[in-house]
């Protein structure tokens, strides 16, 4: 399957808890099909004292959310939009299929 969110990308959650929700991809994971996304699904997560935090303690981090719940945001209107494929100018470039603007 191609993923068509890469890191970077501002997207918004369209289904779950976290739906409405809009943030910046940090990291693609494509062997699962998830998607780590800035301020999006964090969990608070036990951690050891160890040397790189001393105190351990109570954690938040955000967890992998899957790439069918997210759908990118188009950069001209800001709504949610559908990536699409095309050569323009001897180049492979991905488009917002809304707007059919550049991404």
């Amino acid at each position: 399957m191609k993923l068509k969110i890469k890191t970077g990308d501002t997207v918004r959650v369209i289904t779950g808890d976290h739906k409405g929700t809009e943030g910046k991809v940090l990291q693609v994971d494509r062997e699962k099909n998830k998607a780590i996304v800035e301020g999006v699904n964090t969990v608070s997560k036990h951690e050891k004292p160890s040397a790189k935090n001393p105190q351990g303690g109570i954690v938040k981090k955000e967890a992998p959310i899957h790439i069918s719940n997210l759908s990118l945001i188009d950069p001209k209107s800001g709504d949610a939009t559908r990536v699409g494929y095309e050569e323009r100018d001897g180049k492979k470039v991905r488009f917002a299929k809304k707007s059919n603007e550049v991404i």
